[in-house]
């Protein structure tokens, strides 16, 4: 154990580590679950301070030399590299502003700089936190990370299984089958004019999560504690914002309102409110899917899904449609995140939001789920979708419920009866036409085609 001195006390940190004495009380002082503090903020945290280190050369090069400034970013660069991920132990159940992952990150770029030169060089506090708090700092990596893996993860992962379904639309533009409403036989429709509903709901998710992606480009760094920029140069905000969009190929800018992008998430919650609503627009894709292809005997069974895996342990032959039940769940999972975030975005009390953790580790969880399960769900099971024609076109032509073109002709009242004989005398709504007089062959030919009726 190595002995290092904080304002507070001697503390002991384990010998090899390169974070220091705060990093090393957190540690022990929040044993809290297992839940750790996302990457995402680490390495994004990981780039504000190689940006911040650059604006300081540039706006006072007194304090922030070009030795440090360089020797900052390259550590940085390592730990954005994933080469010391070892080194951010802190749970995320931690002090409310996320100081302590700000100083985990202060520590270990102090400690690595200084090994790689081989002096004391840099000091967490003074160089590597120049002109930054930490609560200007967090919220500001909370942007980066979500705008970042939303715009880089979800979305691509959004449009693959789009286009997937586009495919399928297409391949299907001919089949007919029978609609269903309240779970019941309903007018005939194409199976991809099923599939387009889907598409549909997935590109409306997709446009407003990107929309509302585009106000996490308005960053907080440069109001350090409150808001008011406190031991930042002047133009430090706006240079640290063009700074990272150079480095990360986004457009960053200062926040119009540096008081509210310090003490408020309101931004992150209405981007997660857009991701949950693709969970739920998930939930109904997957419940359709399962119900669609269910049986595959004994049920619906008018699409065949990928038999990926045994699905009992006692049922031989048995395969389940499990890709669908884990997309259900992680869309659980999000619906639950979001009454997370929204908890902690109401966390701002005065000058600070004190749950920005929790909103942090919840909406990134929601985003990283969320992608991976789009990706299996497309791979595992929406790319392999087939139509089974001949099941569909028997119950289109099973289903009485195309008796519905016969209303305008036949009136509701008396459409209605044929369909009750039909039900009861167990015959087609051809032969009840005929039997009962209503229509002889040609004009039920005419008048019922589920093809025209579908279009």
């Amino acid at each position: 154990m190595q002995k290092l001195n904080d304002f507070l006390a001697e503390n002991k940190v384990p010998e090899g580590r390169y974070w220091g004495s705060v990093t090393e009380k957190s540690r022990r002082n929040f044993e809290i679950g297992t839940e750790k503090m996302p990457f995402e903020i680490i390495y994004a945290i990981a780039q504000i301070k190689k940006a911040a280190a650059e604006a300081n050369f540039l706006l006072c090069p007194d304090k922030m030399t070009d030795e440090k400034a360089k020797l900052i970013a390259r550590v940085c660069d390592e730990i954005i590299s994933g080469k010391h991920d070892l080194e951010f132990p802190l749970p995320v159940w931690q002090t409310g502003s996320g100081t302590q992952t700000n100083m985990n990150l202060n520590e270990v770029i102090a400690a690595r700089g200084n090994e790689i030169v081989g002096k004391k060089l840099l000091h967490p506090n003074d160089d590597v936190n120049m002109s930054q708090s930490s609560n200007d700092v967090f919220p500001t990596a909370m942007h980066i990370a979500a705008y970042t893996q939303i715009n880089t993860g979800l979305v691509p992962a959004l449009s693959d299984l789009t286009n997937t379904l586009l495919r399928l639309e297409k391949e299907n533009s001919d089949v007919i089958k029978c609609g269903r409403t309240h779970m019941q036989d309903a007018v005939p429709m194409l199976f991809s004019q099923e599939i387009s509903g889907w598409r549909a709901a997935l590109e409306n998710s997709r446009d407003m999560i990107i929309k509302s992606s585009e106000a996490l480009n308005n960053l907080a760094i440069g109001g350090t504690a409150v808001g008011t920029g406190l031991n930042a140069p002047k133009g430090f905000s706006d240079t640290v914002c063009k700074i990272l969009s150079d480095i990360t190929g986004a457009k960053y800018k200062p926040a119009a309102n540096l008081f509210h992008a310090v003490s408020c998430d309101d931004t992150l919650l209405f981007a997660h409110s857009a991701v949950k609503t693709l969970a739920v627009s998930l939930i109904k894709i997957a419940n359709d899917i399962r119900l669609l292809s269910s049986g595959p005997h004994c049920g619906i069974g008018e699409i065949r899904i990928p038999q990926n895996e045994p699905g009992s342990s006692i049922m031989p032959g048995k395969v389940n449609p499990t890709q669908c039940e884990a997309l259900i769940m992680v869309a659980g999972r999000v619906i639950a995140n979001d009454a997370a975030v929204s908890f902690a975005a109401g966390g701002g009390i005065l000058q600070l939001n004190t749950l920005r953790p929790l909103l942090a580790y919840s909406f990134l969880q929601s985003v990283r789920l969320l992608k991976d399960s789009l990706v299996s769900f497309r791979i595992n099971c929406c790319e392999g979708i087939e139509a089974n024609r001949d099941k569909m076109s028997e119950y289109a032509e099973k289903s009485l419920m195309s008796a519905t073109a016969l209303t305008p002709v036949l009136g509701y009242e008396r459409v209605a009866e044929i369909v009750k004989i039909a039900e009861e005398q167990g015959k087609t709504l051809k032969e009840t036409c005929i039997l009962c007089g209503d229509l002889n062959a040609a004009e039920f030919d005419r008048l019922i085609s589920p093809d025209k009726m579908a279009k």
